[in-house]
């Protein structure tokens, strides 16, 4: 699988990567799970995102690949969750980053993400500091914000994170267009989550959880129904946006992870039909906010 650099951390990743949500449910079992994550591997994906929230996300990815650390990029997120410790508080991200190495098995955290910090909070409650440190220390390899909206405009203007992570989709394209372009510019790594808008072509009536409902709801505003296979169409049109170094996809099946792979294996989209998809979200799209 084709590798670009993310920013100028000095990190190359797949195209595509593996976001680790499901490897972390307990309805997978471990055996699976440390077959998907090798499989995973073995396919060329490079870049492997999980969350402290994720499960036994974490503690799976260390018992499973932890004599291949040296393969792929390690992205996690903290700040949040600390038993006994206040949120988005530098001890809670020092606390946090040293559980997550124990879980993971591994000396270094390739990227770590501050998830949805609140803007006022970031800039104002040492958490960055704590990061900065962590990497001064030789715990982290890379500071890194992960969120949306004006949030996610006051990490990239802060000059102190080298990359974030933000919703680049079909139905979500705002960041596509202006955030990812500005991190660029800036010399910050971008990698896009969510690539297929949680999938929202599975329903046919609008689902309960609020960020399918919001992705179904655009899905069928958009109109694009008829173009392409849909899940090839939003593989294609998120691995190929300028100035992303890589979109993270997550799944439990293995036969899913083969597939995706070949998808963004057959490259952009062609041309015509991504400035018809562009098109059609600036006709009913341009005021959407990121989803979170």
């Amino acid at each position: 699988m084709n590798t670009r650099l993310l920013g100028q951390t000095g990190l190359r990743v797949s195209i595509l990567g593996l976001g680790a949500g499901q490897i972390g449910d307990d309805q997978l079992s471990d055996a699976d799970a440390g077959r998907l994550l090798n499989t995973a591997l073995d396919l060329g994906i490079t870049l492997i995102d999980t969350a402290r929230s994720y499960g036994r996300s974490e503690e799976r990815i260390g018992a499973a690949l932890r004599h291949r650390r040296g393969e792929f990029v390690l992205s996690t997120k903290v700040g949040y969750g600390v038993p006994g410790v206040p949120d988005w508080t530098s001890e809670c991200v020092r606390r946090g980053i040293d559980d997550a190495l124990r879980r993971l098995q591994t000396d270094v955290i390739d990227v770590a993400h501050l998830h949805s910090c609140p803007a006022d909070v970031l800039l104002q409650s040492g958490v960055l500091d704590a990061l900065e440190e962590a990497k001064s220390a030789g715990k982290v390899r890379a500071v890194a914000y992960s969120g949306e909206n004006d949030d996610l405009v006051a990490s990239i203007l802060s000059g102190r994170v080298e990359v974030i992570q933000l919703s680049v989709n079909l139905c979500d394209q705002r960041g596509a267009r202006f955030m990812v372009p500005a991190a660029a510019a800036a010399g910050i790594g971008v990698i896009g989550k969510r690539p297929t808008a949680n999938a929202p072509w599975r329903f046919r009536a609008r689902p309960e959880r609020e960020d399918e409902a919001i992705y179904w709801e655009r899905w069928q505003a958009l109109g694009l129904r008829e173009e392409m296979d849909p899940q090839e169409l939003a593989l294609r049109f998120s691995a190929f946006v300028p100035g992303a170094a890589s979109c993270i996809t997550g799944t439990a099946r293995e036969a899913h992870l083969r597939r995706n792979c070949a998808i963004v294996e057959r490259g952009a989209l062609p041309e015509e039909l991504r400035a018809k998809v562009h098109a059609a979200f600036s006709a009913v799209g341009a005021r959407w906010l990121g989803v979170i």
